[in-house]
């Protein structure tokens, strides 16, 4: 498998539900080459190894979220039932579930994937820190800039009054 293409292809299939990152049954049974019914027949052999923290079915509502939100495309691309959510742990506890060539291979471009995913968001929450404090800086300096510019405009305002009409020679 090109490892780009397999992360790319994962990494796309990777939602946030819950303020979790999760994988939808349909996308991880599509990756191992196998129908969803099979991989939840497999887990539900196995419930013991899925505790609630790696494995949650979705409500209702956030499947008509992710419709409206053109996560899916619609209910029946989810083959008519509510699809089940794995975390990144579920989806390693699945490893030792399903044990063909491929289940093994998908699963470790599966884990190498969060492992970008997670060195990713490291980064970007570094660099939106930088962002943070350069806005701070320039916002600093702005407000010091506008506060000398008015005071300039404030003394040559009071400097370029004109007199208007003539001027009388007691004026002058």
């Amino acid at each position: 498998m090109d490892a780009l293409l397999v992360q790319g292809e994962i990494s796309s299939k990777i939602l946030t539900l819950r303020g979790q990152q999760v994988m939808l049954d349909r996308d991880i049974a599509a990756l191992y080459g196998v129908k969803s019914i099979r991989l939840r027949e497999q887990v539900k052999r196995n419930k013991e190894r899925f505790p609630e923290d790696f494995i949650f079915q979705l409500k209702e509502t956030e499947v008509d979220a992710m419709v409206s939100q053109n996560a899916i495309p619609s209910k029946q691309h989810l083959g008519g039932a509510l699809p089940y959510a794995f975390t990144e742990q579920g989806i390693y506890m699945l490893a030792s579930v399903l044990k063909s060539p491929k289940a093994v291979e998908v699963n470790i471009a599966i884990i190498r994937t969060f492992k970008k995913l997670r060195e990713f968001s490291r980064h970007y929450n570094a660099l939106a820190k930088q962002l943070i404090e350069i806005d701070r800086k320039h916002e600093k300096h702005y407000r010091e800039l506008k506060r000398q510019l008015d005071e300039l405009v404030a003394s040559s305002e009071a400097a370029n009054i004109a007199q208007i009409g003539f001027a009388r020679e007691n004026d002058a």
